[in-house]
């Protein structure tokens, strides 16, 4: 049996906010797209950060979502392009930028790279 649940969604880059049911059996970012909601998104695959969001309140299952690490699921992020409500849930979309740092961050620690080397040693 299909569950539907409610999902409130803040899109920080746009301003706008979005509340929409979803069935627990489709990804959020299709459903809310089928109910005319204008989200940032770009792979659909689960591999970029660009339909990052922080859940704010609720539970979310994303089994699929290799873009993201285990560290940051757990502090509550999550892609809406593979993921599916398991409750009510209020998210907020994040800077793509950010999430990427969070995620990559410590290992460009070392400034930009040209030729193989860090700039710092040539």
């Amino acid at each position: 049996m299909t569950r539907h649940y409610q999902i409130r969604i803040h899109n920080r880059q746009a301003g706008t906010e979005y509340t929409l049911e979803v069935p627990d059996n489709r990804y959020i970012l299709h459903s809310a797209e089928l109910q005319g909601c204008e989200l940032p998104f770009a792979c659909r695959n689960g591999a970029c950060t660009t339909c990052a969001v922080r859940v704010l309140s609720g539970e979310i299952y994303q089994p699929e979502a290799m873009g993201l690490s285990p560290e940051l699921k757990q502090q509550g992020y999550a892609l809406l392009c593979v993921s599916y409500a398991r409750s009510h849930l209020e998210v907020e979309t994040q800077d793509e930028d950010e999430v990427y740092e969070l995620q990559f961050g410590r290992y460009f620690a070392k400034g930009k790279v040209r030729f193989g080397l860090p700039l710092d040693e040539d």
